[in-house]
């Protein structure tokens, strides 16, 4: 057969969440990691049998889906994974560069010899990654260091103002690790920003975060180009 594997990880049916809940969860991450990618068809029975479930409960996370915007449904076709629209990679990226700039910033102020270590010691599991080829690894470390950045600002509006983009951030960072040669890139960006960090240099590392924040968003939107018309909505669709 040549049905597509998707590696869906089946619920825990021991959850304390209502099972149409843990749907939900696992689906939605599928969609924001990349598992479930943009323009894919989303079938209830293929999705329960993956997830060792009933219809029932894919039937209800897909309703929910389609109302927090991570699904759109076509008349007669079914339910398809949002693409990624144009204005709103650009809208995101425009709040988050400027959030991050800031980040790092108040990091290369206020963060102690212990925090710099951790930070270090991240970057060297995001190489030993990148070193030995491991994709699914780069989005992890990516996420780890940049949290741990936004942490050491010792601003918790901030943080929480990163938060809330968070999701769409993920999202992004799933597609933009995914261009040839990125995450590499992104390792070589990110020793920068830890140079400045350490040197205490704040203005330079308000800089590097933002020129490296800007590199994301091209590899993003070549990597959308690349695949078009399935991985794009369209400006003018929510993605």
């Amino acid at each position: 057969m040549a049905k597509q594997e998707r590696r869906l990880v089946p619920v825990r049916l021991d959850s304390y969440k209502p099972l149409r809940e843990v749907v939900f969860d696992g689906l939605r991450e599928a969609i924001i990691n990349g598992t479930l990618r943009p323009g894919e068809r989303l079938m209830e029975i293929q999705l329960a049998e993956e997830l060792g479930v009933s219809r029932t409960p894919v039937r209800e996370a897909i309703r929910k889906l389609e109302l927090e915007g991570f699904l759109v449904m076509v008349p007669r076709k079914g339910a398809y994974v949002a693409g990624i629209s144009m204005k709103n990679i650009t809208d995101v990226f425009e709040v988050r560069a400027s959030l991050e700039a800031l980040a790092c910033g108040l990091a290369a102020e206020r963060i102690t010899g212990e925090e710099l270590e951790n930070l270090e010691r991240i970057l060297a599991q995001f190489a030993e990654n990148v070193d030995g080829g491991n994709p699914p690894k780069f989005v992890e470390f990516d996420t780890s260091f940049h949290d741990y950045l936004y942490q050491s600002s010792r601003n918790q509006r901030l943080v929480q103002m990163l938060s809330n983009l968070q999701d769409e951030i993920q999202r992004f960072r799933s597609v933009s690790l995914a261009f040839p040669g990125r995450p590499k890139e992104a390792l070589d960006e990110h020793r920068r920003i830890v140079e400045a960090v350490a040197d205490r240099n704040i203005s330079k590392a308000q800089h590097t975060a933002w020129e490296h924040i800007e590199k994301a968003e091209n590899s993003l939107l070549e990597t959308i180009r690349r695949n078009q018309p399935e991985g794009v909505d369209g400006d003018d669709q929510q993605g």
